[in-house]
């Protein structure tokens, strides 16, 4: 009889470690979780270069244009697609106004 109780006690013993080593596991999975999904992950950059070029292509002032694109991608990281418009895709850069209240970016 006092072998069954040191044998019931062990397994007893051994399921509370196990469960507290998954419990601990499971905390370590949810806390890297947490931690990995940041409220603000930075986006990747673009190439700023390549994207005013593409924007300014059409442009009757092209170095103009590539220099103000150039300043607002940079603080953006972002550049409307097209030549012209689509300001609703990108809205730092369409916010972004010159001191007389004029769209800065192109």
């Amino acid at each position: 009889m006092a072998i069954f109780k040191a044998l019931l006690a062990s397994i007893l013993i051994s399921l509370v470690i196990v469960n507290l080593v998954e419990s601990d596991t499971m905390y370590q999975v949810i806390k890297n979780t947490v931690e990995g999904s940041s409220p603000s992950p930075s986006p990747p950059t673009i190439d700023c270069d390549v994207e005013c070029n593409r924007r300014c292509q059409l442009s009757s002032r092209p170095n103009l244009c590539k220099r103000a694109c150039g300043t607002c991608c940079q603080r953006c990281n972002c550049v409307p697609s097209g030549t012209y418009g689509h300001y609703e895709e990108c809205s730092c850069y369409a916010n972004m106004t010159t001191h007389g209240g004029k769209h800065k970016c192109p």
